[in-house]
């Protein structure tokens, strides 16, 4: 398990993106080598603040993919244990998730992955704990009756198999999920802690978001950074033909 910890939320951002935009160009991918990005997702298509309109108005559409190659849960299927079936069975086909990029809320949960959640499920259909729904009443001018209480979600277990995860962890809001995804034991009730028995798992975190753990936890990880930035830079180019 990697901890790398960047000053704030701008540094701690270009250094995942950085390290994203390498490990797909050292993939070599094309036209019949795919690398598999896997995101979390969440409300109805055609919803505003849905996962498919905020991917598509800030990634998609800005860069060089194929619509049919961008595969998201649609919140509006007539079967919605079929489309989270249909969705594994996409994975597979794909050859697996390359890498997992997701964040967490302030209870650990790890896409839609509520406390409680199992740590070997796979996408379904999941209710939102409260405090979700809180946190993502911003989007919705904070009226709490227009918040979604159920979302289709990737599992823990379908995370689990991805061969690389990234989790980015910001702010002094999220300090306690990081202290209990990195520093207690493997815990329902957190379902972040499951990636500490993950054989590549990558945290990338803000100062903010260190500020539960151990002097001791920090100033190690810190110590790595020598290492960790080796991983971004330099920075490849697929012009450059690396």
């Amino acid at each position: 398990m990697r901890l790398v910890i960047l000053d704030n939320y701008d540094l701690a951002s270009e250094w995942a993106a950085k390290y994203i935009c390498n490990r797909i160009i050292q993939f070599k991918p094309g036209q019949d080598r795919y690398f598999t990005l896997g995101l979390p997702t969440g409300l109805p298509r055609n919803h505003p603040e849905s996962y498919h309109s905020y991917m598509w108005n800030n990634f998609f559409k800005h860069i060089d993919i194929d619509p049919n190659n961008a595969h998201i849960l649609d919140g509006n299927a007539v079967d919605l244990q079929a489309e989270c079936d249909a969705f594994e069975k996409k994975i597979k086909e794909a050859g697996g998730i390359d890498l997992f990029v997701g964040g967490i809320g302030p209870d650990g949960h790890i896409a839609f992955n509520e406390p409680g959640s199992s740590l070997v499920s796979r996408t379904r259909l999941k209710t939102l704990a409260m405090d979700t729904i809180l946190a993502n009443a911003k989007y919705f001018d904070g009226d709490l009756s227009k918040v979604p209480t159920m979302a289709l979600t990737v599992g823990v277990g379908t995370v689990m198999d991805a061969r690389e995860v990234m989790i980015l962890i910001t702010g002094a809001h999220k300090a306690f999920a990081l202290y209990k995804a990195i520093e207690e034991g493997v815990n329902h009730m957190w379902t972040v802690s499951a990636f500490q028995q993950h054989p590549r798992t990558i945290f990338v975190c803000d100062e903010d978001a260190t500020l539960e753990l151990r002097v001791k936890t920090v100033k190690y990880f810190k110590g790595l950074m020598h290492v960790h930035n080796k991983l971004v830079d330099p920075l490849f180019s697929m012009k450059d033909g690396n």
